[in-house]
């Protein structure tokens, strides 16, 4: 990686004083993590990125070496119905339990990954020694899936909710949204069984 760097050969002379390890960290390395910020800040609000990165701290890889209190505690204010302000005194003194009696623990030294943290506590029952900090685990691996789940519902959205129906209720526009992004499950129901169910339905408001 000393060596000097070459350049393709009509550049050579502008490779003077270059090295290999010059060029890869500087001119390479730099340059893409530049691209790769913009794209984060381009598809995730500020918001988000602050979501993200307090839910790295639970990671328990290289004996929980990405751990910080404070953004675990700012974790948990981004979820005040889960968490009341008793709740975040307690979870501040679970937080230091925790790192300590997690991190000297054998069993945790060579765990990968929020999910397998979870199963372990479980198996553990360190979920019941520190009940607020399991619940930060929890919200941390429902995260992707409600973040998936909004996004499918905001795209379905656009779509039953167009110009010509922009009038649609609440109600009538929250159950076209569930048969639309539940069209597998709707899709298995026989069309003669909904005909009866709406024929019925009919027949009951009659009789009354």
């Amino acid at each position: 990686m000393d060596d000097e760097y070459k350049l393709r050969r009509r550049l050579r002379r502008k490779s003077q004083g270059i090295t290999n390890l010059h060029h890869f960290r500087y001119e390479l390395f730099n340059n893409i993590i530049d691209m790769q910020l913009t794209e984060l800040d381009d598809r995730f609000t500020e918001t988000s990125t602050k979501l993200l990165l307090c839910v790295a701290c639970l990671n328990p890889g290289d004996f929980f070496s990405t751990f910080n209190k404070e953004k675990l505690l700012r974790l948990a204010l981004f979820y005040p119905s889960e968490f009341s302000i008793v709740d975040l005194m307690v979870l501040g003194d679970q937080l230091d339990t925790y790192i300590i009696d997690l991190g000297g623990d054998d069993e945790f030294s060579g765990i990968e990954g929020i999910a397998s943290l979870a199963e372990k506590m479980v198996k553990t029952k360190k979920n019941l020694i520190f009940p607020l900090v399991y619940m930060l685990i929890k919200l941390s691996l429902l995260l992707p899936v409600a973040t998936a789940t909004v996004e499918r519902v905001f795209s379905a959205m656009h779509i039953v909710k167009s110009r010509l129906r922009n009038r649609m209720g609440d109600k009538w526009m929250n159950d076209s949204l569930v048969v639309y992004i539940e069209k597998d499950i709707f899709d298995k129901i026989d069309n003669e069984a909904i005909m009866k169910r709406f024929q019925n339905m009919k027949t009951r408001r009659e009789q009354l």
